[in-house]
């Protein structure tokens, strides 16, 4: 077990999976205790169990980030297990509309706003305040994607809602600074997980970023983990309102 994180507190929405799954458990790792968050208890429980056995200590709670009263409900829950936060990790997302950007409809419109946007901000508003009451530093860490910086042909709307957490971080880390609350992005690339199987299962699609690729890989969970553990240490105590991409040299050019 490692000590970057040790006495922190850190809520990471999305953890069932993917990169939210690895971001918790490289927290853990380093000593944090991790609020696992995701609409179903089920995909929790697994990771929970994971980190648990390596000594990791983890909660995990059900809830809708798009939904107020069980963010709310969550933060009390995560609360009475620890008695304070000092780390967010805003990472569940959706996107259910692949395709064209002008053939989505109001309800998948809706729906991806709902989780990307309004999610990532009522969560924000939560802890921030919860640090604001403590007289206390923190670091909120907001997981966007390299498409909320480029033209997104067929992710369209997804990636309007990556770009509107990359201005909300630059934003809010301006407004929260005087408080020591600080607030950063990652902008992950191509990353191997369920959530972007639609990308990486095409050979066409997935040929044509590797290629473009310096490190000429797909990304894994694991890559971006790393990123969020500096950004949640004192390491990076100094650093806010960055948006870290991390993405094997896809954008470079």
């Amino acid at each position: 077990m490692g000590e970057r994180l040790r006495d922190k507190v850190a809520i990471v929405t999305g953890a069932s999976r993917g990169i939210g799954a690895a971001i918790a458990g490289f927290m853990a790792e380093e000593g944090a205790k991790v609020v696992l968050v995701s609409r179903k208890i089920d995909g929790l429980q697994g990771v929970a169990e994971e980190i648990r056995s390596h000594g990791g200590d983890a909660t995990p709670i059900a809830c809708h980030v798009g939904h107020r009263n069980q963010r709310e409900d969550m933060l009390q829950q995560a609360l009475q297990a620890y008695g304070k936060v000092d780390v967010l990790v805003n990472n569940a997302a959706t996107n259910p509309h692949f395709g064209p950007m002008l053939g989505i409809d109001e309800a998948a419109w809706d729906k991806t706003f709902e989780v990307n946007v309004k999610g990532y901000f009522g969560m924000i508003q939560l802890v921030a305040g919860h640090l604001q009451h403590r007289k206390a530093k923190g670091s909120l860490i907001n997981v966007a994607s390299v498409v909320g910086m480029m033209g997104a042909p067929m992710q369209g709307v997804y990636a309007m809602t990556k770009s509107a957490v990359i201005s909300m971080t630059r934003t809010l880390a301006m407004e929260l600074g005087a408080a020591g609350i600080r607030v950063n992005a990652i902008a992950p690339g191509l990353i191997e997980t369920k959530f972007a199987q639609v990308l990486v299962d095409n050979d066409e699609i997935r040929s044509s970023i590797v290629n473009k690729t310096a490190l000429g890989r797909v990304g894994q969970p694991r890559d971006i983990a790393g990123g969020a553990v500096f950004l949640a240490s004192d390491e990076s105590d100094y650093l806010t309102g960055d948006v870290m991409v991390i993405d094997g040299g896809w954008t470079i050019t």
